[in-house]
């Protein structure tokens, strides 16, 4: 059965979504307190792993992922970015309601809660590596719940 070049297959959709932060400690803390995600795997110092519906949010310290990988581990190329990084989660308008209350109660500043011009809603706020987070409404992008 031959490949068909010039008509690649689609996509499933996105499988992991990756941030960097030197302070994983912090960003653990921060997850699990704010966003009630639990670690799905960990490596001190080097990433911790989350797992939330069908996907993984992999948070990696950029100083020891670009690193080549030792002898004997699996062969992922190293990668690392600098500067803060963005992230959506999908959330109903109720959702989002819920968590601007929720991140007010715990002191978690929000940057921006508006509604867009197509419609939909967004709140943005920082994780502690400053990484951009934001709930929004599907609807911004013209997507069904």
């Amino acid at each position: 059965m031959g490949v068909d070049l010039n008509s690649p297959p689609a996509p499933l959709g996105v499988l992991e979504t990756v941030l960097y932060a030197d302070d994983l400690v912090a960003i653990e803390d921060f997850y699990g307190r704010v966003l009630g995600l639990k670690p799905f795997a960990a490596v001190a110092g080097r990433h911790i792993f989350y797992r939330y519906g069908p996907q993984m949010l992999l948070i990696f310290n950029p100083a020891v992922t670009r690193l080549p990988p030792v002898a004997g581990a699996l062969p992922v190329p190293p990668h690392g970015a600098d500067g803060e990084g963005h992230i959506c989660f999908r959330a109903t308008a109720d959702d989002i309601a819920a968590w601007r209350v929720r991140l007010s109660a715990l002191g978690v500043p929000i940057e921006a809660d508006f509604e867009w011009p197509g419609g939909g809603r967004s709140i943005y706020f920082r994780d502690p590596a400053g990484n951009c987070l934001e709930f929004a409404e599907p609807r911004i992008w013209g997507m069904a719940r």
